[in-house]
Order: structure tokens, then sequence, then C-alpha cells
């Protein structure tokens, strides 16, 4: 079984780094053509970079993703370029971890603007090309936060449980078009954020962890990449939980 996605064009936010470099790198050499958005639009050319150095095809944008401007300008010259948007993976997203006395407005603001609204509003514009096409993929990047909470993340965990509600909603609004809408929900990935945890902490969560190591973007990417294909045709709605283990019985 190859899981291949020759012709089609995907979107990928947050695609700088960590697990949206490896979802932008894994569809492309499945053969997607990919459009990254980053806030900081060095990154993503780097990755672009990368993508075409492999005989890839990427097209590299730096904004925020929760501007509807910004985001309208993408997916134009997405189209303009390729002339389609097959898929839209909603990477981005943002940490102010603290404890909930201590949690300024701000904090709770930022962080439910860049990882719920930028899904909204990349999601919505993204429909209005997949429903001519009548074909679609959105995939979401939630966590196992969203589904257990933690202390400390109110914020972080409410936007991740509230994208996974969203990404009900919109498979319920679309399974008629032709377009599917799933959540990835990671476990504790090997990315710039776990790499700051104290080793304390990283030592009692590897003990919580049935398969005994952190994830690596690449295990989310081969995920997102199943979602994206064919063989998910039938998969709508649903949350993929991969986190070796760590939910287990929760």
């Amino acid at each position: 079984m190859r899981l291949s996605l020759d012709g089609r064009v995907a979107l990928i936010t947050g695609a700088g780094r960590g697990i949206g470099k490896a979802v932008a790198q894994t569809l492309a050499t499945a053969g997607a053509r990919v459009a990254l958005l980053s806030r900081t639009e060095a990154n993503a050319q780097a990755v672009a970079h990368a993508i075409e150095a492999a005989g890839g095809h990427a097209l590299a944008f730096g904004g925020d993703v929760a501007d509807p401007s910004t985001v309208d300008t993408v997916i134009e010259q997405t189209l303009k370029h390729w002339e389609r948007l097959d898929i839209v993976v909603n990477n981005a997203g943002v940490t102010r971890d603290t404890l909930l006395l201590r949690m300024k407005d701000d904090d709770w603001d930022a962080v439910l603007q860049t990882n719920l609204k930028g899904a909204f509003v990349c999601s919505r514009a993204a429909l209005k090309p997949m429903m001519r096409q009548r074909w679609g993929r959105i995939v979401n990047i939630s966590s196992v936060v969203g589904l257990t909470g933690n202390a400390g993340q109110a914020n972080y965990a409410a936007s991740k449980a509230a994208l996974i509600a969203f990404t009900k909603s919109v498979a319920l609004e679309m399974g008629s078009r032709g377009i599917t809408c799933n959540a990835v929900a990671p476990g504790l990935i090997e990315t710039d954020m776990t790499q700051a945890m104290p080793q304390q902490a990283r030592d009692y969560a590897l003990q919580r962890i049935p398969v005994g190591r952190f994830g690596t973007p690449e295990d989310i990417a081969y995920g997102v990449l199943f979602l994206c294909s064919e063989y998910a045709a039938y998969i709508t709605g649903q949350v993929f939980v991969i986190d070796g283990g760590l939910t287990v019985g929760i």
C-alpha cells in the first residue's frame, strides 16, 4: 500500500519547525505540492528549500495564521500557482503555560487566537475551493491535553479541546461534499517545547509512556499522511491519538 498524494495541493500552518515541518516534508515526499505558512517566514523558506532540493514543490509564506487577510492572500497565491487546494493541516500553535491564578488575559487570548481561531480562519477560507472540487481533507493538530486537561495549561488545553469539537462540527457540515475533517492528538513529542522540560519532568513522563520513548514529529506526520490519503475517505470527525499509549486507561 503506497500512500500517494500525487496531484494534490496542501497548506500546512506552523510549518517552519517541529511537527509542521515534518508534516510538510512527509506530504511532499508522498507527491503533494505544499504551501507552508509560518509566523517566521525565514523558517518556512528554509523548509521549502529543503523540499525543493529533494525534488518536491513548495511555496513559503510568513504571517499570522489567525489574520483573515493573510490567510486569504496565502490561499489566493496558492490557487494562482497550482490552481487547486486539496488539503489543509492546521498545525500552528503556541503555549503560554502558567497556573490559572497567575494567567493573564493576554496569555489566554494569545493561545486561543493562534490555536483555535487560526484553524477556523484557515478552514473557512479553504472550504471554498474544496467545495468546488468536491474533495478535501482538513486535519487539525490537537493534543492529548485536549482530552485529559493538564495543570498549568488551562488555556492550551481549552484551545485543543475546542479544536476537537470544531473538527466534529466541520465533519458533520462537510461530509456530503466529499470533504473530511479529522483531528490528530499527539502525546509527548520531541519538539522545542518538550526539549525545554526539566530532566526530572522528562524522566517522569517517560515512565508513563508504555512504548518507552517520546514520539517524533515524523510519528505524527505519518498519521496525518494517512488521513489525507484516499485510504481514509470513510473516516471523518474522528480523533487519532498518537501518544505511545500515554493516555491508555485514562
